[in-house]
C-alpha cells in the first residue's frame, strides 16, 4: 500500500484550544483520525507526524523525497521562515502540498510570504480541517492520472 506522509509544524499539537476563532476546535488527532478513515478508504496509508522542531520537519521531507512518496505539509509559522524546509523539498525531490487551516493572506502581513510555495506542487488554504482532505484527494487523484 503506497504512503502519504502528512507532516505538522510547530503549535499544531495546540488545535482545538489555539485560538479557536481562527483554527477552529478540531484537535490535531480529530483530523488525523479523519483523514486516515479517508485514505483507507482510498487504499493508502499515512505517515501522520508533527514536531514543533524544524530539523524534524527537514529530515521526514527528505525520507519522503527518498522514498518517492509525496507529503501533505503544513509547516506552521515555519512557512514563512524556513528556507531549510524549503531546501529539503527541492533537494529531496519530494512531491508536495502545502496546507494551511486559516486564510494567510487574510492575516498579518508576516504571514503573506511563504517559502514552501514555490517549491510545492500545490497550496490549499482556509477551509480549516477540510484542506488537509482537499489535499489527499489531489495527491491520489494525481496518482491515479500518473498510472494511466
Amino acid at each position: 500500500m503506497p504512503s502519504i506522509h502528512v507532516l505538522n509544524g510547530p503549535n499544531l499539537n495546540l488545535l482545538g484550544s489555539r485560538e479557536p476563532a481562527i483554527y477552529g476546535s478540531v484537535t490535531l488527532a480529530e483530523i488525523e483520525a479523519g483523514l486516515r478513515a479517508r485514505a483507507t478508504a482510498l487504499g493508502v496509508d499515512l505517515v501522520f507526524r508533527q514536531s514543533n522542531h524544524e530539523g524534524d520537519l527537514v529530515t521526514w521531507i527528505q525520507a519522503a523525497g527518498a522514498a518517492g512518496e509525496p507529503v501533505i505539509l503544513n509547516a506552521g509559522a515555519y512557512t514563512h521562515t524556513s528556507i531549510a524546509i524549503a531546501d529539503a523539498i527541492k533537494g529531496s525531490g519530494a512531491r508536495v502540498i502545502e496546507v494551511h487551516l486559516s486564510n494567510v493572506h487574510a492575516r498579518e502581513s508576516f504571514r503573506h510570504k511563504s517559502f514552501i510555495s514555490p517549491v510545492a506542487e500545490g497550496v490549499i488554504l482556509g477551509f480549516g480541517p477540510l484542506s488537509y482532505d482537499l489535499a489527499l484527494e489531489a495527491l491520489t487523484s494525481g496518482a491515479q492520472r500518473k498510472k494511466s
